[in-house]
């Protein structure tokens, strides 16, 4: 597939109608790209479903794979917004020379504010669909590469760096990395198989206190991770040898 062209009309641009237009052509799009997949998606049909002719939709976007991009675009604003606060208050954590109790509040408010983003945020079936289609790895790249950029890297960046500070470890490492992904990770099953969490608890929907209870025992889980994985790298600083003094030769005089 060619690289994904730009829109001709840019997002932020043109008049009340035109941006309403747009809205529903992207709106549309979502819904079929989440319920076919992009390949079986067509044009023809993102335009009926949002009452536009073709050409409309060219016009604006001027392919499929425009289209497409404008969808990740959407999604990637949306989700900014969403986690700037908190990215802005760990890194300023960091920086500040915050210490442990305050590094494991800064982790646990960002995973707390991923479990806001799936359980208050309404997400219709099919937007869910699109970021399981996505991370599947079967559609076009440019829609990984823009949450990656905008949303993903950012927040995976000062995620890890937290960690890395709790647990005394490096950045790089391996461990470090599949820790963050883990810990969040206890969230994802709720998100991406809503149908099997539900039935295995027996719940018909994750209502305003179901989304409470699952995030308090969510909460309470990395709490004990990250006070224990601390608490390890407070016993090797302590087991660590400490540098030999240097003998000062004495002077005769």
């Amino acid at each position: 597939m060619s690289e994904t062209k730009r829109l001709r009309r840019p997002a932020e641009g043109g008049y009340a109608r035109g941006d309403e237009t747009r809205m529903r052509i992207i709106t549309a799009a979502i819904d079929l790209f989440g319920e076919h997949g992009f390949a079986a998606a067509s044009t023809r049909d993102i335009a009926a479903r949002a009452g536009v002719n073709a050409p409309a939709l060219q016009y604006y976007f001027e392919n499929k794979e425009g289209v497409y991009r404008a969808c990740a675009e959407y999604f990637a604003d949306q989700v900014r917004t969403t986690f700037e606060p908190v990215i802005r208050s760990a890194s300023e954590a960091l920086e500040g020379g915050a210490d442990v109790a305050q590094l494991i509040d800064a982790f646990i408010a960002i995973q707390e504010r991923i479990a806001d983003s799936m359980f208050k945020m309404p997400k219709s079936p099919s937007q869910r669909l699109f970021f399981v289609r996505e991370q599947g790895g079967h559609e076009p790249p440019i829609a990984s590469e823009i949450l990656q950029e905008r949303v993903r890297g950012p927040l995976n960046t000062v995620s890890v760096a937290l960690l890395a500070k709790i647990t005394g470890t490096s950045p790089d490492d391996p461990v470090t990395r599949i820790r963050v992904l883990s810990l969040f990770g206890q969230l994802m099953l709720f998100h991406l198989s809503p149908r099997s969490a539900l039935h295995h608890l027996g719940w018909q929907e994750i209502d305003a206190e179901k989304g409470e209870l699952l995030k308090g025992t969510v909460r309470v889980q990395t709490r004990a991770l990250l006070e224990m994985w601390s608490a390890e790298r407070e016993a090797r600083e302590a087991m660590a040898p400490t540098p030999a003094r240097k003998k000062i030769p004495k002077t005769r005089g």
